[in-house]
């Protein structure tokens, strides 16, 4: 359930590193102390703004500290400092006991290796989280059937997840998520380890599932063009800080820096080439998943 706040997420000065010290006592000005004794900043500084309701992207390649942060969000990774408010909560004052309340009814997550339990059926593996809830049997199997139908998987209920293929076990790692009905959904590159074209299925299905439901969807991955089908807003991260935040069309075009810039440069292509098409207009129109058009023919590409 929502706050009544424009904001589903709020994060101030999130820090995570790893160490090895056990007696270990964060200090966000000792941070280069801590590296030189061996320490990895794996998020450094972040703050966040995300709003109720929209998919935001957080890309960079491998490394750069994406899959920590949304970790971060749930505590299933421990920040060091910082502040994360979902839906008015404060996750880092939590016991344990609220937490694991708090991860089973108000934040769910899919992963990118599905985590599905081999010798339980597409049915039981999207029901269990009811089961851990404690909900009836009757009342569980038939919304696990509910939502199953929702992600195309009718008749596949009482198959195992070896009788599947890769892109049906992903649809099962979202049902088992959207069964749980919480207003938050985190997708840590959820399809990257599918085929280019069972990508693009599973990016579809998303887009529907997203129109059908608004869910507030924090969604990880390294890939730009699937950042543009999917976000509405994305973060690009390296080294654990967030180099540039806004739009992914306006990222594309307007890249901050080199590294940025490396990441958007096929994009940018892309954009040039529907814009020379159109000779008579000159106008480069980039499209999100939410059927805006935007007209950027006055943007200068190709920097670098």
């Amino acid at each position: 359930m929502t706050n009544g706040s424009e904001y589903a997420i709020k994060v101030d000065h999130l820090w995570k590193v790893f160490t090895a010290d056990k007696k270990f006592n964060f200090n966000a000005s000792d941070v280069e102390r801590y590296i030189a004794d061996g320490a990895v900043a794996a998020v450094r500084d972040v703050s966040l703004r995300i709003k109720q309701g929209e998919v935001f992207v957080i890309m960079g390649l491998s490394g750069s500290g994406k899959s920590t942060l949304i970790r971060c969000l749930t505590r299933l990774i421990e920040p060091s400092s910082g502040k994360v408010m979902i839906n008015g909560k404060d996750v880092i004052h939590m016991d344990s006991q609220e937490l694991t309340e708090f991860r089973r009814t108000e934040a769910a997550m899919v992963f990118q290796h599905y985590g599905l339990l081999p010798h339980r059926t597409v049915l039981e593996n999207v029901s269990f989280g009811l089961k851990l809830r404690g909900v009836e049997v009757k009342i569980r199997a038939k919304k696990a059937r509910e939502v199953i139908e929702k992600v195309g998987l009718d008749g596949w209920e009482q198959h195992y997840p070896a009788q599947l293929s890769g892109g049906m076990q992903q649809r099962v790692g979202i049902a088992r998520a959207l069964v749980q009905d919480t207003d938050l959904l985190l997708m840590d590159e959820p399809f990257s380890g599918l085929d280019p074209l069972i990508r693009r299925e599973m990016q579809d299905e998303l887009i529907r599932l997203q129109n059908e439901l608004h869910k507030t969807i924090v969604f990880v991955t390294h890939d730009i063009s699937e950042a543009v089908r999917l976000g509405d807003r994305m973060v690009v991260m390296k080294n654990g800080e967030c180099v540039q935040e806004g739009r992914p069309q306006d990222i594309i075009l307007n890249p901050v820096d080199e590294y940025v810039q490396k990441f958007v440069q096929d994009e940018q292509r892309i954009a040039l080439m529907m814009e020379n098409r159109d000779k008579k207009s000159k106008v480069r129109v980039l499209e999100t998943h939410t059927g805006e058009k935007t007209d950027r023919a006055k943007v200068k590409l190709g920097r670098g």
